[in-house]
């Protein structure tokens, strides 16, 4: 299947791929160096009732915040390992994904779709995303509730998990799908044995 739509999605991608492994690196390097503040948005305070008088509302209307953003000036070596936490783990999951996205494009155009490469490399990238997706959301919710527990305490960290959770489901059909294919691929394989 060496079209030049599959030909040029996979360059598009193995590029993308390389983007996000350049941007996964530049904010790594640029949050080691930066000695500024840093800031963390909190959802604790989600349902609580703003001030009178704080926002101008018409009658019977009823105000809540929805988040509370949270500096600190001079943070600790700590603080800061857990901003890089919440935003380099999306990076690099995307970098990877998007790689090994690439590789079974690769696959494709080099020996066409339904081969047990193709099948292997879809199943890899299944199990990729449907492991990768909760551990990534995992270090970065827990990133972020250290990092507000840091700032206010009486807020409480415990691990959550953050991020679009919908990606376990598409990692698993992909896995599925890499079975079913690896099925085809040896049934055919039989049948030309026998014939």
């Amino acid at each position: 299947m060496n079209t030049r739509l599959t030909r040029t999605l996979t360059s598009v991608t193995f590029g993308l791929a390389m983007l996000c492994g350049l941007a996964f690196i530049g904010t790594g390097i640029t949050h080691l160096l930066d000695d500024g503040d840093i800031c963390v948005q909190s959802e604790f305070w989600r349902n609580a009732a703003l001030a009178p008088g704080g926002l101008p509302v018409g009658k019977g209307v009823e105000a809540y915040s929805s988040a509370a953003r949270l500096c600190q000036h001079s943070p600790s070596a700590g603080q800061r390992a857990a901003d890089l936490g919440i935003e380099l783990p999306w990076l690099l999951f995307s970098a990877l994904a998007l790689l090994l996205f690439s590789r079974l494009l690769e696959g494709v155009v080099k020996q066409g779709p339904f081969t047990e490469t193709v099948a292997r490399r879809l199943s890899v990238l299944g199990w990729f995303v449907a492991v990768g997706t909760p551990l990534t959301g995992l270090v970065t919710g827990w990133s972020q509730s250290w990092l507000v527990d840091s700032m206010a305490p009486i807020v409480g960290s415990g691990p959550t998990v953050s991020g679009p959770l919908v990606l376990v489901l598409a990692g698993l059909a992909a896995v599925v799908m890499g079975r079913i294919m690896r099925e085809g691929v040896r049934m055919r394989e039989d049948l030309e044995g026998t014939i």
